[in-house]
């Protein structure tokens, strides 16, 4: 979808479908007030006619017997003085439905119907672009009968002339987050026989190819055993798929200056191994590849945006699989760090890749470090399908993560890694064991990360219960690419 603004009057602009925003006694924006002046009034006789009062979520579809646009649509926002970014929510998803519905190719908004209320036309912009790109997002790659929904090609934003640069701003920024949240759901959506680890190395190559800001390098098996990855070559030994660490480098920043750096769980199809996970819902074990895909996602969208600093993904993909040569229940590895680690439960694989991931970053000399796993069915206990868990070595960058989620509306929780959790990991075999059993699953799991990021600032976000929905509406979300991108481009030093 094609987006742009423009400050043009509503009469001038040729649309399928123009959206103009109300509020209650059918208050018309100085610009639709223009529209129905161009309409010799039958705008608002129309809307007197039919009795519309301007409630919040109400809606009102024009066929106007003149003009440019073939139909109006009036959406209401309630009281004016009421108007906030979190009460016009309900509105906006009716908007959204509504312009769905007439199946335009074209469509115009009125932004300007904000002034002199508390939300700008900016934001009123962003999460129109937000809701467009969610509403029209569809996965059906597989489905021999193709979707025949109508897709809106061009929107236009109609804004005030002071308003314009910001508007612009908004449009390239909240444009570039719903291409990372797309490829995000796309990859998440692929089946375990498609998205494999060598599948996810393609898509990180594929990138870098598209865009010049980004270079790419995979390791493969044997460049890990030379780095003495036990951990993560424990779990992909048991796959006839080879694991893969990828790594894609942007580089917009000075060349002596410290990276920022994703790191992504990509394990493609989750069995749980030789502790073999219940086969109910064991089809969404495709998910368990999400915090990669976020993270790359987050890649395409800051080569898009093209901030002027040094950002590095790590993807460390396996596929996790029960075969004759995995790892065993008390099996022990030396991780990469030297470390050793007792295996004691195979379907906890997700922090033995990471630790050797977060191991090899060291190298970087990285400014921050963030893991994004879909790591623990703890985390959807504790913060349910709503909210994604952050652990951290720093209280004050955990805050600044909690911030960039409220900001962008992709909500993060601290949960605590007290030094006390720690000894649950206590194995008498080995430096430490890979569970920490059934208390604070989540905390425990995030303790174990933490033994392998003493030297740098590090967060791990676990969004097990945040990366995709279940049921009639399965799918991955694409979260938390919006987070990770807001974290970034407006708050990273």
């Amino acid at each position: 979808m094609k987006y742009n603004s423009t400050i043009r009057k509503l009469s001038e602009i040729k649309a399928d479908a123009l959206c103009a925003f109300c509020f209650s006694k059918a208050e018309l924006s100085e610009a639709s007030k223009d529209l129905d002046d161009a309409l010799e009034g039958t705008l608002s006789k129309s809307l007197k006619h039919i009795g519309f009062k301007g409630d919040a979520g109400s809606t009102a579809t024009i066929t106007p017997l003149s003009g440019k646009a073939k139909q109006i649509i009036v959406v209401g926002l309630g009281d004016k003085k009421d108007l906030t970014l979190s009460s016009i929510n309900k509105s906006l998803d009716t908007a959204e439905q509504k312009v769905r519905e007439l199946k335009p190719k074209t469509v115009a908004v009125d932004l300007t119907i904000t002034s002199g209320t508390a939300v700008s036309e900016n934001a009123l912009c962003a999460k129109l672009i937000e809701r467009l790109n969610t509403g029209g997002y569809l996965f059906d790659t597989y489905k021999s009968d193709k979707s025949k929904s109508s897709t809106i090609s061009d929107a236009c934003f109609v804004c005030s002339k002071d308003q314009q640069s910001a508007v612009k701003k908004t449009i390239a920024y909240t444009a570039a987050q719903s291409q990372g949240v797309n490829l995000a759901k796309d990859l998440g959506n692929e089946p375990g026989n498609v998205c494999t680890p060598t599948y996810l190395a393609d898509i990180a190559k594929g990138l870098a190819k598209e865009y010049a800001s980004l270079s790419c390098k995979i390791l493969e098996e044997k460049d890990m055993e030379k780095l003495n990855m036990g951990a993560f070559l424990s779990v992909s030994k048991g796959s006839s798929e080879p694991g893969k660490m990828i790594i894609l480098e942007y580089k917009g920043g000075a060349a002596k200056s410290a990276p920022h750096v994703l790191v992504g769980k990509g394990i493609t199809f989750d069995t749980g191994g030789i502790s073999l996970k219940p086969g109910a819902k064991m089809d969404e074990m495709k998910y368990d590849m999400c915090g990669a895909a976020s993270v790359l996602g987050t890649m395409k969208a800051i080569a898009e945006i093209a901030p002027k600093k040094n950002i590095i993904a790590v993807v460390a993909a396996a596929e996790n699989m029960p075969a004759g040569h995995a790892s065993k229940p008390g099996d022990i590895v030396t991780t990469a760090s030297g470390q050793t680690v007792e295996i004691l439960n195979t379907d906890a694989e997700g922090r033995l890749v990471l630790c050797d991931a977060l191991t090899y970053v060291e190298r970087f000399k990285p400014k921050s470090v963030i893991d994004i796993a879909t790591l623990t069915g703890a985390c959807i206990v504790a913060l349910g399908h709503t909210t994604s868990a952050v652990m951290s070595n720093s209280d004050e960058f955990a805050n600044l993560l909690i911030t960039s989620g409220t900001e962008a509306e992709d909500k993060a929780w601290q949960l605590p890694i007290f030094e006390e959790y720690q000894k649950q990991l206590d194995s008498p075999f080995a430096d430490m064991q890979n569970i920490g059993g059934p208390a604070a699953g989540s905390i425990t799991a995030a303790c174990f990360l933490a033994r392998f990021t003493k030297k740098y600032t590090w967060a791990h976000l676990d969004i097990a219960g945040t990366a995709w929905t279940s049921g009639g509406t399965k799918g991955a979300t694409g979260r938390p690419v919006p987070l990770l991108l807001n974290y970034l481009v407006n708050h990273a030093k």
